[in-house]
């Protein structure tokens, strides 16, 4: 089962901006995604084509389940 981590905010535009990070660290600690996330809008790290990023909508945790299917 493959994870990643996505970060969402909100740029200037208003235009959610998602990032994507593979093989978090598990267990996932709210506080640590939190102030990473605070770091990157403090330190203006990443832009988007929208702009700036100007804050935070929220984090999640997506696990996909890839199944190869034998042909014959």
């Amino acid at each position: 089962m493959a994870k990643t981590i996505e970060l969402l905010f909100e740029n200037v535009e208003g235009k959610t901006v998602r990032f994507t990070l593979d093989n978090p660290v598990d267990p996932i600690d709210p506080a640590v995604v939190n102030n990473a996330m605070d770091t990157i809008l403090a330190q203006n790290a990443m832009t988007s084509s929208g702009g700036d990023l100007v804050k935070k909508k929220g984090a999640r945790i997506v696990e996909r389940n890839v199944t190869d299917i034998p042909l014959t």
